[in-house]
Parts: C-alpha cells; sequence; structure tokens
C-alpha cells in the first residue's frame, strides 16, 4: 500500500469533513453538513459514515490511526471537549474515547488550528522550517505555532489562539466576549459586518446591490474586488491594514522564519499582501521586518492533513 493510511475528521459547526491521507496527501475526501441538533452522538453518527464513503474497497486494517480537528477551547491532552460555541449540547464530551470506540484504532484529537499548523509544517509552506505561525482567517481567527522546530501546545493543549489578543483598548466585542481582539476586527465575519454596513450606506454600489437578494458576506467583498469595484477594494485595504497589524504582534511573539494564512479569507491574499507586508514594515521592529507572509500550500485541506498526520506521529512517534 506504500505510505501509512490514516483518517483525518475536521468537526465545523457547518461541515464535518473526512479525508483519506497518505503521505501528507488527500487520497480522497467527503463531507456532509453537521447535525448539530442532534447533537455529539448523531455527529459521531456522521464520522461513521463518512469514514465507511472514504474508505470502500480499502481494508480497514490498512488504517494506522484516526485524527480530529476540532473548534476550541478543548482539552486536547484528555480529548474532552470544553466548550465550542458553534456546537451546543458538547460540553464535557469525551470526543477521543468515542471515536476511538468507535473505530478501534488509536485516536487523537486535536485544536484545529494547531492541526492545520501541523499539516502546512510537514506537508505545505512550512516544510523544512523550525520557526512558523499558521493563522487561519476565516469565520473566526485561529492559528498554531511551531518554535524552535516543535509544535506548540501549552497547559492542555490550548496554545495558539492567536485571534484573542487585544490589539486596541476598544473596538468590537469579540465572540470570546472582550473587546478589541485582533479577531473582532479581522476575522471574516468582521469583514462581512463592513461589508454590509457599506452596502445599506450605498444600495446602488455593487454590494447594494448584492443586498437586494442575498446576506452579504466577506466572499462579497472580494468578488467585487476583483471586478475592481472601489468600495470593496477600500474594505480589503482596510482588511489588510487589521491583518497586518495583528501579523506584526504575532511575529513579535514568535519570531517566525515565515507567517502562513490560511482559511476562506486567504482566498483574497493576492489581493492585500502587498499591504499586508507595508504594514510590517511600518510596524515591526528592524530584525522582523522582512519576515514574509504567505498563503497555506495545503488550502482547505491543512487541517484534515494536519490530524491524520499528527494519529499516525503519536502511533510512530516523530518531531511533533
Amino acid at each position: 500500500m506504500g505510505d501509512r493510511l490514516s483518517i483525518g475528521f475536521d468537526l465545523g459547526g457547518t461541515q464535518v469533513r473526512a479525508a483519506l491521507v497518505a503521505g501528507g496527501g488527500v487520497r480522497r475526501r467527503a463531507a456532509v453538513l453537521t447535525d448539530v441538533a442532534g447533537g455529539p452522538n448523531s455527529v459521531v453518527g456522521q464520522f461513521r459514515a463518512l469514514a465507511a464513503k472514504i474508505c470502500e474497497g480499502i481494508d480497514f486494517d490498512h488504517i494506522g490511526a484516526i485524527g480530529i480537528a476540532a473548534p476550541g477551547p478543548m482539552d486536547t491532552e484528555t480529548g474532552v471537549v470544553d466548550h465550542i460555541p458553534t456546537l451546543p449540547g458538547w460540553n464535557e464530551f469525551p470526543l477521543r474515547q468515542r471515536l476511538a470506540e468507535e473505530f478501534q484504532r488509536p485516536t487523537i484529537v486535536e485544536n484545529d488550528g494547531i492541526a492545520a499548523a501541523y499539516g502546512e509544517w510537514k506537508h505545505g509552506a512550512g516544510k523544512g522550517l523550525d520557526h512558523l505561525v499558521y493563522v487561519t482567517v476565516s469565520t473566526g481567527i485561529g492559528g498554531g505555532v511551531v518554535v524552535d522546530g516543535r509544535l506548540m501546545h501549552g497547559r492542555r493543549g490550548m496554545a495558539g489562539h492567536v485571534g484573542h489578543f487585544q490589539i486596541a483598548p476598544d473596538g468590537p466585542v469579540c465572540s470570546c466576549g472582550a473587546v478589541g481582539c485582533f479577531e473582532a476586527f479581522a476575522a471574516g465575519t468582521a469583514l462581512g459586518k463592513r461589508a454590509h454596513m457599506a452596502a445599506t450606506g450605498d444600495p446602488s454600489g455593487y454590494l447594494g446591490s448584492k443586498a437586494s437578494s442575498e446576506k452579504i458576506v466577506s466572499r462579497h467583498v472580494v468578488d467585487g474586488a476583483r471586478l475592481h469595484d472601489a468600495e470593496c477594494l477600500a474594505l480589503l485595504r482596510e482588511e489588510a491594514e487589521y491583518l497586518g497589524v495583528g501579523f506584526t504582534g504575532l511575529i513579535h511573539l514568535f519570531s517566525p522564519q515565515r507567517l502562513i494564512m490560511g482559511g476562506g479569507v486567504a482566498k483574497a491574499f493576492d489581493l492585500m499582501s502587498d499591504d499586508i507586508h507595508a504594514v510590517i514594515r511600518r510596524n515591526a521592529m528592524a530584525p522582523f521586518k522582512d519576515i514574509p507572509v504567505v498563503v497555506a500550500a495545503l488550502g482547505d485541506d491543512c487541517g484534515l492533513v494536519g490530524a491524520a498526520a499528527l494519529a499516525l506521529a503519536a502511533v510512530e512517534p516523530t518531531d511533533r
């Protein structure tokens, strides 16, 4: 069979995804809308069905381990869910134990940002580096950090909540309840809110016309910017300013060789890269001004690949 096979799951508030992974590459993938109302027991059934789909025609004995990337905060040392705001009813759910029992395979549970960081470190844009920061900019902002050639976990495996440091003493209220967090300013949700306000202020503009039939989200800003709409381009420049400020803080904190950006908003990275780097050059201390920001090489698969690779690394220990 060549490279050992493992399964990576990604648990999200919208979708549950699964991938059959070998050698850092996705062989097969499948997804289904998360049965939020059905609670954890129903979602475990979805994991089972997705695994059957991606492993069709394969002897399950070839599957070495199971890894799941899940939103936090969660205690990855025990594998017990602490609290997932988008998934009510999961508090204190023994996720690792249930999946290990379900699949009879060694199983790890990892924060989705840390799993994605590991995927990019071992198989993507961070391959060969000893120091990197991965930031996913999507509905919220999360991430993971590699320092001195080691994946940083911290107390209870909860390190890397890079969206929840304060970049302003006031400002919008964050999903965590604090005010002025990086996430509150720069997440895709925040960009979508600013776009909605722009659409309301100019009903005849690109965003205003879209708002007549759709809910305005960050994707509309990117679409409009690619059509050279001035309002959308201005919104992306503002987004790049916020990202640059947050990224500069992370660069100062962790001194990475590279900062890797993933998530839905990263699809507009080519439109924001120059502005993001200009903010870093403006704000960073001299030794940090040249740290490059790059887009995630694995795209949406980095969490799936990372979770699957971490699971195999737990069975066949390598550098973590």
